[in-house]
């Protein structure tokens, strides 16, 4: 991730062009092995424990895909539905723990670490796999940073409304428009993303943990109740009928739930990052693989409850959003609370995913233009009470830019929930499961051809008819979305 303080005096005097440099003249300059400050390759000390690395991925998984389950189980059914969330977190968990083992390149104690996703497809599969690999991964990440910015939008439109509501006792409609909230949630942003570095934001990590499960649970408590007034659990076995909606829609619909879920899932982007943070010994990726089975137990057994809850309170009728669907009218503080944590949550999340970007443009820039005084020198400001901060002009202006990019796509396209179900399946092969299999191919020199090789090739390519399914409902999606489409108009 971004370079910490002793390679950074490092790269401004000797503008390095790959980690291996880096590595060499820390053993130079840096006391070895035995040293208190520095690991072995001449970086500040990693602190993170299993706990953090679990919270960070718990916060990177439980986002605001869980809202949405409800939906996606309601268009599968009572049995399609729960069965493939099962798959997917199992998917996950398993190539997860494949990832684990490519933080090292060769030796899994002492070779040569990778950074970031980037770097160890870097180092172990090379060539052309590595820009495909950027490409999914930056757009995936853009994509989020959008999805995410709506989200929280919505969020904050559904407690003005609830509250609209509630004082006039359900007579007003209450439209409102989503544009002022985004621009509050961009301008909150921009200001979080001058904080320079992922491994920084450890508290973040854990108020966003903590938010994800208070909003998660209120909508599990909400269902649960609403089940418990109607006395009866609702929904079939089969999913949506088909006097609902129509044969053809039903198909798209389940194709779409299956986005929703693989998008519910994706975290493999940020594992490696993540990764990177843990101290060792023991090595870092028994410690990462047990953070995986921790959070993939807590995520998906908290996705059942949440989704299965939500469908059994509302059957067919299930909200798209959980939260802000208007499935529930009151108690209406207690949907604000939740709408509240979702907020707070995504303000975090946008920052988790979007940092290991922000490092990557950064760091590049450094390379090209190491001269170059926008880009390199940092001015110390002094902070009362905390470390003087560093400000960096290029990372002031770049990160500007950024977010103001993703909040104005988030006014034109508001309905964007369905082009993420497209990111989420798009992102889901590539990034979950195609590379991470092929690195642990070459990693552990699986034989073409052995049992082993031949059921990993299948786990990919059954991924790859899922994620390509999945995209084509979500497509769907957005091509009825466009039929009733005005930019800048949207009120709900």
């Amino acid at each position: 991730m971004g370079e910490n303080a002793a390679s950074k005096n490092y790269q401004n005097n000797h503008h390095l062009h790959s980690h291996h440099q880096v590595f060499d003249i820390s053993i130079d300059v840096l006391p070895q092995n035995g040293s208190k400050c520095f690991d072995d390759d001449g970086r500040l000390k990693r602190t993170g424990t299993l706990w953090t690395a679990s919270a960070h991925i718990i916060t990177a998984v439980i986002g605001s895909g869980v809202l949405s389950l409800a939906w996606a189980i309601a268009q599968l059914g009572w049995i399609a539905g729960p069965a493939v969330m099962f798959l997917f977190s199992f998917v996950t968990y398993y190539t997860s723990s494949l990832l684990t083992d490519c933080y090292r390149t060769g030796d899994p104690d002492t070779g040569k670490r990778n950074y970031t996703y980037m770097d160890a497809v870097q180092s172990i599969l090379g060539g052309v796999k590595v820009s495909f690999c950027g490409l999914v991964q930056y757009i995936g990440i853009f994509g989020i940073a959008i999805g995410y910015t709506i989200a929280s939008s919505i969020s904050m439109m559904a407690i003005k409304r609830s509250n609209c509501f509630h004082q006039s006792g359900g007579q007003n409609p209450c439209h409102v428009s989503s544009n002022p909230y985004m621009i509050i949630f961009g301008i909150t942003e921009i200001l979080l993303s001058q904080i320079p570095d992922f491994d920084q934001l450890w508290w973040l990590s854990i108020v966003a943990a903590v938010m994800s499960f208070t909003y998660s649970t209120i909508g599990l408590g909400l269902g649960i109740g609403k089940v418990a007034a109607n006395g009866t659990f609702k929904g079939s076995l089969t999913g949506i009928s088909i006097e609902t909606v129509t044969e053809t829609e039903k198909i798209w619909r389940s194709f779409q739930a299956l986005g929703a879920i693989a998008f519910a899932y994706s975290y493999s982007l940020i594992l490696i990052e993540i990764q990177d943070t843990i101290k060792s010994p023991p090595a870092e990726s028994k410690t990462m693989k047990k953070a995986a089975k921790i959070s993939v137990v807590v995520t998906t057994t908290f996705y059942m409850l949440c989704g299965c809850m939500g469908y059994a309170a509302f059957g067919d009728q299930a909200p798209g959003n959980l939260l802000t669907g208007f499935g529930f009218y009151n108690p209406y503080w207690l949907i604000d609370i939740a709408n509240v944590a979702i907020v707070i949550h995504l303000v975090g999340a946008y920052q988790v995913f979007c940092q290991p970007l922000f490092a990557f443009i950064e760091k590049w820039a450094n390379q090209k233009w190491p001269e170059n005084y926008f880009i390199t020198k940092e001015f110390k400001i002094p902070v009362p009470g905390c470390r003087p901060y560093k400000l960096n002009l290029f990372r002031l202006v770049w990160r500007t830019i950024f977010v103001l990019l993703t909040t104005v796509i988030s006014m034109l396209l508001p309905f964007f929930n369905d082009v993420v179900g497209i990111l989420g399946a798009l992102g889901f092969w590539p990034l979950t499961v195609y590379f991470p299999v092929e690195m642990y191919i070459v990693q552990k020199k699986i034989p073409k051809w052995s049992t082993r090789w031949i059921c990993l090739q299948m786990l990919s390519m059954a991924c790859l008819v899922i994620s390509l399914v999945a995209a084509a409902g979500s497509i769907a999606g957005v091509v009825l979305d466009l039929k009733v489409y005005k930019p800048f108009k949207t009120s709900y």
